[in-house]
């Protein structure tokens, strides 16, 4: 907020805040959703394979060592070793026929592993790309299908948790 004059200064007891008296400023940006994205692969080119209904395992940290200096007992140095990046999982509705689920049969059931790039792209309300992180060398760790139940209606939910190399962010 911004203050023309001092609002305590002119405002008495009864009196009410004037709009002369307290300039609010203007909201340039607003963060952006987190419901409108998609997931690119490079081993497909499948309009359906971009969709999906969540995606986590987006973050990097570092492993520390630790080191003690003789002497010194108060603390001990942490030094940053490597970065360790997390399993990304991607969950969306079942799909009979995709490239996505091709690549992950080859991997569980024929153990040929082929490694692939993605791009998780978050877009605007006018469907332009406002980030992405590109993720190198993924393979299939785990693939899942949600419960079958006869007593639910419910869409079955296919589960593909992916480790990577690393990412970055564009």
């Amino acid at each position: 907020m911004k203050w023309r004059s001092s609002p305590w200064k002119s405002r008495t007891k009864g009196s009410r805040w004037s709009a002369n008296t307290l300039i609010m400023a203007t909201v340039d940006y607003y963060p952006p959703l987190g419901f409108y994205y998609k997931v690119e692969f490079s081993i497909s080119r499948q309009k359906n394979d971009v969709r999906f209904q969540s995606v986590s395992g987006l973050s990097v940290e570092y492993d520390y060592e630790s080191f003690k200096e003789g002497g010194e007992n108060r603390f001990e140095h942490k030094l940053p070793v490597r970065t360790k990046y997390s399993d990304m999982v991607l969950r969306r509705g079942m799909l009979t026929d995709s490239d996505v689920y091709k690549w992950c049969l080859k991997a569980f059931r024929d153990r040929e592993f082929e490694p692939a790039d993605l791009n998780i792209i978050l877009m605007n309300e006018k469907g332009e790309p406002l980030r992405t992180w590109s993720i190198t060398h993924a393979i299939p760790k785990k693939w899942s299908v949600s419960d079958l139940n006869a007593n639910e209606n419910a869409i079955v939910i296919e589960t593909l948790e992916l480790t990577y190399r690393y990412f970055t962010i564009h």
